[in-house]
């Protein structure tokens, strides 16, 4: 066989990444040839090293008697992709001549593998040895450098070279430049570049048009790319996820119908693109069309493509379809298990995020910090401290706790457990915390009930020059309504929209209703709804309704039930709180009347209910619950709690009970609700010398389920140290007369 017949072989080799063949038909050469050619002999040397087999390379080398410089650059070559950057120094110094080709593998080798200095002290020898072995792979090996470096300086003499030794008519450099300058957001510098060019190739636009999507400048990247005589593929893909990642997800989505009306190919970008487009835009059906699409080209197995697909649906909060297509992914990365995990945490299914992240975890596929900052999410939403402690150690041990990701969410996870201390022992231990770190931390002494501590963390933020969002302000405001700040709400409200710029969500309202009217102000809570620019949603009524109950004011209530009745006429909140109102004034016909309401409309209330984690298995109870094994032990238990309470003088308040029933059945009704049968269970199991957590899913009044604002009661922990704490029992019941808003 020919020489040319063995390399047209190792290229099918080469392109198969079949090492193995390559041994074999390397095996073969020996025996057919006595003295192979120096050609044949480099074509096995770039075999071995695309197939990354540097050893086997090398030898090959040594073995040819007389390499050329081919032979030398081609070894050379291989050391630098492979980022043996001191055999490639060492080969390159043992060189008998060097060519630009050499020159560029030895730079190219410091610049993949971040050796800015060396790269640089590469290029500057290379400058004083002559000109003649630059050329356009050398300045735009240098520009990609600087590029991923970001480094600005060292750019702008790059450009300087560029132009001095008069390379800035190719294209091959000009490409770089203009990315170099936008990727580091000098637009202008780049569009100057572009316009000095006097040949432009398609990639030139699409790296222009590139650079000015990634700076916002939607309108001109249109203008350019309506103006190219050519568009490939690319030039359509760049625009379409240009466009969704300025928000505009419609134009992207009908950029997207175009380039497939007019033929043109697609590749696994495209379809990713379009598919975040129809996720931010929750366009499910255009998700389901485009997904149809997919299932007939080559790119329905592809999993870039998949992942996107999962990601597509769950935003659209279609997670059956999401699951579908996670089931039937032929291969999966850590990408789109994270996909499904996210999906589910973001669709409050935490407990399948934390199993999906167990099955993750059996096949092999090792977290990244972002999948772990979600799952430990996923537990902060269970209040599952246990399991939530359990990643964190895993984040210890794979070294994934130096990512900000999951340090926050590490914060937030001991916050909405009640475990402050640890809370904020995690965020002290955050070197370089962020607007989330500090958020995370005032969230949590904001649902722990220390507003001056969270007042004092949050002036703290502001001091560092740290810029407060949206969230960060709900935390504060919570906080001043439970500990009956007003005015210092007030000055935070404003503040929040008058020196911080941030446009009150509904969230934002309802804290200041809950403020005005957990204090007693609900004149002032119905002028601030008036002069709202839009209704309060129903949880800001409730809230109103709940506080109205808890003063008896009438008027205020009847209004609050009926504006929440017309938003949501299937709510049972607004006709349980109103029937509070009539029951705390003994009006029972008016009761009645409102229960014949709810029966006639169908609305029904959900039983409440609160579990209790011991022994890695969860107890759920509900008011006057009687399933449990160990019933007799719990009632007989809550009974002597009862006893100590009603012994320091603990009298029940009746007067919101919501039935015309004896004395004795009401004081029954406000002891047996489901908090209250946790708590007895876990004093009898859990040791002393642990606390009891609680999880609260739906505050019980009375035996009657109101579904209150999740902002205060959805996922709350209680910590009890034993049986000595009867006052926080006891401020639990009062919690309850209230509404159900805890400290």
């Amino acid at each position: 066989m020919s020489s040319n017949y063995y390399c047209v072989l190792l290229k099918l080799c080469s392109k198969a990444r079949d090492q193995t063949q390559a041994k074999k038909l390397h095996c073969h050469i020996i025996k057919a040839l006595v003295n192979p050619e120096t050609f044949l002999l480099n074509n096995l040397i770039i075999t071995y090293g695309k197939l990354g087999n540097i050893e086997y390379a090398r030898h090959v080398f040594d073995e040819i008697p007389r390499p050329n410089l081919f032979s030398w650059n081609t070894v050379l070559s291989a050391y630098s992709k492979l980022g043996h950057l001191l055999e490639m120094q060492e080969m390159f110094d043992r060189m008998p001549n060097q060519d630009g080709v050499s020159w560029n593998s030895l730079i190219s080798g410091y610049a993949c593998y971040g050796s800015l200095v060396e790269a640089v002290k590469v290029y500057k020898q290379m400058l004083k040895e002559g000109l003649v072995n630059l050329n356009r792979i050398t300045f735009s090996t240098m520009l990609i450098l600087c590029s991923n470096q970001g480094c600005v300086d060292l750019g702008r003499q790059i450009h300087g070279n560029i132009m001095k030794f008069g390379f800035l008519s190719y294209v091959f450099v000009g490409s770089p430049l203009v990315d170099m300058y936008s990727k580091m957001g000098l637009v202008y510098d780049a569009k100057r570049v572009f316009d000095e060019m006097t040949e432009r190739n398609v990639v030139m636009y699409n790296t222009m048009i590139t650079g000015l999507l990634r700076c916002g400048m939607v309108e001109d990247s249109r203008q350019l790319f309506q103006g190219m005589q050519e568009r490939d593929s690319v030039s359509w893909t760049t625009m379409i996820t240009g466009l969704a990642q300025n928000g505009l997800v419609r134009e992207a989505i009908e950029m997207f119908r175009e380039m497939r009306l007019q033929g043109l190919d697609m590749d696994q970008f495209t379809f990713g693109s379009v598919l975040t487009a129809c996720g931010g835009l929750l366009a499910l059906e255009g998700g389901k069309q485009i997904h149809a699409y997919i299932i007939r080209t080559d790119y329905k197995d592809n999993i870039f493509v998949s992942s996107a697909l999962v990601d597509m649906y769950c935003k659209c909060r279609s997670i059956k379809s999401a699951e579908t297509v996670f089931t039937r992914m032929t291969s999966k990365n850590v990408v789109s298990w994270t996909a499904m995990l996210v999906g589910y945490g973001q669709n409050g299914y935490s407990e399948e995020a934390v199993r999906i992240f167990r099955d993750m975890q059996r096949k092999g596929i090792e977290p990244d910090d972002f999948t772990l900052g979600s799952v430990v999410s996923s537990c902060a939403n269970l209040a599952s401290l246990e399991e939530g402690a359990q990643f964190h150690a895993h984040a210890l041990v794979s070294g994934l706790i130096s990512f900000i990701t999951v340090s926050n969410a590490l914060v937030t996870l001991y916050g909405k457990c009640g475990s402050i201390e640890d809370s904020h022992r995690m965020f002290n231990d955050i070197k370089n915390r962020d607007e989330v770190s500090w958020t995370a931390l005032v969230s949590a002494y904001s649902q722990f009930g220390d507003a001056n501590e969270m007042i004092d963390l949050f002036e703290m933020m502001l001091a560092q020059g740290l810029k407060p969002d949206g969230v960060t302000f709900i935390g504060v405001l919570s906080a001043c309504s439970r500990a009956g700040l007003v005015e210092k709400g007030h000055h935070y409200f404003e503040s929040m929209i008058k020196e911080h710029g941030i446009t009150p969500l509904p969230d934002h309202y309802t804290c200041m209703i809950d403020l005005l009217s957990r204090s007693g102000r609900l004149d002032e809570a119905k002028t601030f709804i008036n002069k709202m620019p839009f209704h309060p949603d129903a949880i800001g009524w409730a809230t109103l309704l709940s506080s109205c109950r808890f003063y008896g004011n009438m008027e205020i209530g009847k209004w609050a039930a009926e504006s929440l009745l017309e938003l949501e006429p299937q709510n049972p909140a607004s006709y349980i709180l109103l029937s509070s109102i009539y029951a705390a004034k003994r009006e029972w016909d008016n009761v009645a009347q409102l229960r014949r309401g709810m029966r006639d409309k169908g609305v029904r209330k959900e039983p409440g209910c609160s579990w209790i984690k011991y022994k890695k298995k969860v107890y759920i109870f509900s008011a006057d619950d009687q399933s449990s094994p160990f019933s007799d032990q719990i009632y007989s238990e809550l009974e002597k709690l009862n006893c100590k309470m009603r012994a320091e003088g603990y009298v029940p308040d009746m007067s919101y009970v919501l039935h015309d029933v004896d004395k004795s059945d009401k004081i029954k009704m406000l002891s047996h609700h489901s908090e209250k049968l946790a708590i007895a269970f876990g004093l009898i199991f859990v040791p002393t010398d642990l606390p009891i957590r609680m999880d609260l899913v739906r505050v019980e009044i009375s035996g009657d389920a109101i579904l209150y604002p999740k902002i205060y009661q959805l996922q709350k922990t209680s910590l009890f140290q034993g049986e000595r704490d009867l006052e926080m029992i006891r401020e639990r019941e009062k919690g309850a007369k209230r509404g159900g808003s805890f400290p």
